[in-house]
């Protein structure tokens, strides 16, 4: 304990183990970064693939979330974690490897994309789940949220650097074997994840008495968990109605401001990148707020004023470049306060979920969130082609801001601890 409360008055900087996990998991999403945007652009320079092959290219990447949601949180919370962690990144690595491998072979096919795209996501998924998990046993809960600010600061790094890193690498050597650069950082990663020294708690022992261990129960002792606990309940039903409204941009963003406000793709690109930027300062905002609201109250601004921020693109209007300027003003009102939201919801629920329940709670709060976000996506396409992209991007948007003020109503509102001070506390 006197070890856990030196590290956390010198700062994670000093906390060795910690920059390892820190220094995999910025390689990783420079590396997811360049699978997400690498997969389409094999499909359409190199296979010529259509539309509609993107689009299932892209339900393949992600669909993955609702299946791995369901049956993997047993099995995070039945394991170590960061073994998972590194057979995840060995996994992606190889799926990503035998790209390149048929590109040179001249057997590459859109079948294997497809395949390799739900291995990526499906992998993808459960490292989060994982990572999430094993976090709280690395570090003490004092320098939880300073964690995960540190984590989100590399995510931003990335999605300001990984799009234009992945052009430059798909240029230079061409799609498929561009994706080989990436298949090296999750190799990386796994690389450094095995030098992390610190064990980890053990695992509970199985109860003989037990039924057989089943997704489906699983998942239920997930729910019930987070159903039960008064701070996680609403985070988990916020989420849920975060994605379906959210989801609705998914759906209509590109198109409306393409076709309805008429910027370039260069123009789209450049106003995405504001919200990378824009992430960097929500992670450096992060402690202040929590220090003076607390994180529940934080938690609840955050989400609102996050929504709030949307407002700016279904009222975009006039020429591309008005209508740029108020998309950037979205995104960086949406990415700095967003970033803080998400960070202090992560912290929340580490601290609140028990260590042997974090994989299952981890679980459904992938699967629930997913499956309303399918249905969000597939609402705001249909609505949009009745009522016209701009009229369901501000349904979209007072959707977004009212959910996370249903918070005000909850236990997260009187949650105003820091867990910033929390002096010699030690992991779970």
């Amino acid at each position: 304990m006197i070890q856990t409360a030196q590290r956390s008055a010198a700062g994670l900087w000093r906390h060795g183990d910690f920059l390892k996990l820190w220094t995999a998991q910025a390689v990783s999403s420079f590396g997811a970064r360049i699978t997400r945007e690498g997969l389409p652009f094999a499909a359409v320079m190199s296979l010529g693939a259509t539309p509609a092959q993107v689009g299932i290219l892209a339900a393949l990447a992600r669909g993955p979330a609702i299946v791995v949601g369901l049956a993997g949180g047993g099995l995070v919370d039945r394991r170590r974690r960061r073994p998972i962690l590194i057979a995840t990144d060995i996994g992606r690595a190889v799926a990503l490897a035998s790209i390149p491998l048929a590109a040179w072979l001249e057997v590459f096919t859109l079948a294997q994309l497809y395949v390799v795209a739900a291995l990526v996501g499906g992998l993808g998924v459960l490292f989060d789940m994982a990572d999430h998990a094993y976090l709280p046993s690395l570090i003490a809960k004092a320098d939880l949220v300073d964690g995960n600010a540190k984590l989100a600061t590399t995510e931003s790094i990335a999605e300001i650097g990984g799009p234009s890193l992945a052009g430059l690498l798909f240029q230079a050597l061409t799609a498929p074997f561009a994706v080989a650069v990436n298949a090296g950082t999750y190799l990386f990663s796994a690389a450094a994840l095995a030098t992390i020294r610190a064990s980890e708690p053990p695992m509970p022992p199985p109860d003989p008495h037990a039924a057989p261990a089943h997704p489906a129960a699983d998942f239920r002792i997930g729910l019930a968990a987070a159903m039960a606990d008064p701070v996680v309940r609403p985070l988990l039903l916020i989420a849920c109605f975060s994605a379906l409204f959210g989801s609705f941009f998914s759906a209509l963003y590109i198109l409306f401001a393409l076709r309805v406000l008429g910027l370039t793709p260069a123009m789209l690109g450049a106003t995405i990148s504001v919200g990378g930027v824009a992430a960097l300062f929500g992670a450096v905002l992060t402690r202040p707020l929590i220090e003076r609201f607390g994180i529940g109250p934080t938690f609840v601004f955050t989400g609102v004023v996050t929504g709030a921020g949307s407002l700016f693109i279904p009222l975009a209007h006039g020429g591309p470049v008005l209508g740029m300027l108020m998309l950037m003003a979205s995104q960086a009102i949406g990415d700095s306060f967003g970033t803080v939201n998400e960070i202090a919801g992560r912290s929340l629920r580490q601290t609140q979920v028990p260590a042997a329940l974090m994989g299952r709670v981890g679980g459904v709060f992938a699967a629930a969130p997913g499956a309303t976000g399918i249905i969000g996506a597939v609402l705001g396409g249909v609505l949009g082609g009745v009522i016209g992209a701009q009229h369901t991007l501000l349904i979209a948007s007072a959707g977004v801001i009212l959910t996370p003020a249903l918070g005000y109503f909850s236990a997260l509102r009187r949650h105003t601890e820091t867990i910033l001070d929390d002096e010699g506390a030690s992991p779970p």
